[in-house]
């Protein structure tokens, strides 16, 4: 038995201590594993996650739809002639900047026709003025079915007034009255009709009227004035198609600038030196062709206004590329045989 090992006591207890110590060493060792198992899996579901998200987000890249540019648009639309509208658009987006802008009140009479008129006649009227009215009537304005038949041809005739200061009261009632026994009137429901309004009032003439009918011409005469009816036909047949046309009576003069004299001007020191008027026509009656009433439209609330309509209306004249006719048949005072209106 003497090549059989032999152990001692002392190696049995060092067998037994170190069996002793590496038990926690193999825990350690299992959970440490476990642990990496589980942070190699949750980097693995987040790569995932990450490329799923990043293929989401490439295919929404494509079929994101592609910004267009106007131009794009248009051309997609077919719509490229809409450029050379923009201008008109713009005109029918500010009808209703002003407050004597009629909307949806209108009368089926004075409704925009579907044959385009030669033109709208505007008579200059005020609440004193019956008997100039009925002068008119009597003369050279159609009355009841004359009036249905000259529109019938082209031409519309109209005495135009605004509303009292007070609404409502007997001034207005007499004019409501007459209207409806005679249906000649233009009636500016968002002017005030006095002397001093006069100037603001060609602005509401011309805005309302390019909106309530489509015509060649719109006039303004007074109703102190007599007309050749015919004779004014003719004259704007012979300029049927003509833009920016501004005709009548041409004249200047000198601005008065002395405070309380006839036909003082508030703000002659504008004129210059000279205090001179621009050329302009006279206000007795002057004619305007649409795209220029549709200018007054369009820039109603910024146009500064003088003392009198006439110099008011020159003024806007000045800023567009207004046609100047100086015609002399349109100066009511003169003594040609061929004029088409006087004094009355």
């Amino acid at each position: 038995m003497e090549g059989l090992p032999t152990t001692t006591k002392g190696d049995k207890r060092w067998r037994s201590k170190n069996l002793q110590t590496s038990k926690p060493s193999l825990l350690m060792a299992f959970f440490s594993c476990i642990a990496w198992l589980y942070v190699a899996g949750r980097l693995w579901q987040d790569a995932e996650n990450r490329t799923l998200l990043a293929n989401l987000l490439k295919k929404n890249m494509e079929q994101r739809p592609k910004v267009l540019t106007v131009e794009d648009k248009l051309m997609v639309l077919g719509c490229k002639d809409l450029e050379k509208r923009i201008v008109e658009a713009e005109m029918d987006l500010t009808l209703a900047k002003n407050q004597g802008y009629l909307k949806n009140q209108l009368r089926q009479s004075e409704s925009f026709s579907e044959k385009k008129l030669l033109a709208v006649i505007g008579v200059y009227t005020g609440f004193g003025s019956y008997l100039k009215r009925q002068t008119s009537r009597g003369s050279w304005m159609p009355r009841g079915d004359a009036l249905k038949k000259l529109e019938e041809r082209g031409v519309v005739v109209r005495f135009v007034i605004g509303r009292s200061a007070n609404r409502g009261d007997s001034l207005d009632r007499h004019i409501d009255e007459e209207n409806h026994r005679t249906k000649d009137f233009f009636i500016l429901e968002g002017h005030e009709e006095a002397q001093e309004e006069l100037p603001k009032k060609v602005k509401f003439f011309f805005s309302t009227a390019v909106q309530n009918w489509d015509a060649e011409f719109y006039v303004k005469v007074n109703d102190n004035i007599d007309i050749d009816l015919e004779g004014l036909i003719g004259l704007l047949e012979h300029r049927r198609g003509q833009d920016s046309a501004y005709v009548g009576c041409m004249k200047s003069g000198e601005v008065v600038s002395e405070e309380g004299k006839d036909w003082h001007e508030p703000d002659w020191w504008k004129f210059g030196d000279e205090k001179s008027y621009f050329q302009h026509a006279s206000g007795s009656l002057f004619i305007l062709s649409k795209n220029l009433a549709q200018y007054i439209n369009v820039n109603s609330a910024s146009l500064k206004t003088y003392a009198y309509d006439d110099t008011s209306v020159g003024s806007w004249m000045m800023g567009v590329k207004a046609t100047y006719i100086d015609d002399n048949r349109l100066c009511c005072g003169s003594i040609r045989q061929d004029k088409v209106c006087s004094l009355a």
